[in-house]
């Protein structure tokens, strides 16, 4: 019975978490002429592994400005700079760990 209780706890932390990336960043992006795929790739260009691309991510999301942003200007002219998140500290972990996990190309390439 223990164990079924932990395999449902499992199971439903994993679900808050890609709630947490579904709802708050695939949905807005979507309405984005510019895939979420994208910026993720302009960010491994520049930062390259996993901790340097969460930690720039995680700094421009929490403040975002024209001098931090990887997309270039045409971008930000025509859509603006985004606005400050709104998710908590773990929460915005959680979705960054997600979006890692789901675009990272080391392990993929061969």
């Amino acid at each position: 019975m223990g164990r079924l209780i932990i395999v449902f706890i499992v199971f439903f932390t994993y679900l808050n978490a890609n709630n947490v990336y579904e709802k708050n960043c695939v949905q807005c992006h979507n309405k984005l002429p510019v895939s979420i795929d994208k910026y993720f790739y302009r960010y491994l260009l520049k930062y390259s592994s996993e901790k340097e691309v969460k930690s720039a991510i995680k700094k421009y999301l929490e403040n975002p400005s024209k001098e931090t942003t990887v997309m270039p200007q045409a971008f930000i002219k025509r859509f603006g700079v985004k606005e400050k998140t709104n998710l908590s500290k773990e929460d915005l972990t959680k979705a960054l760990d997600i979006y890692w996990d789901k675009y990272k190309v080391f392990g993929k390439l061969k």
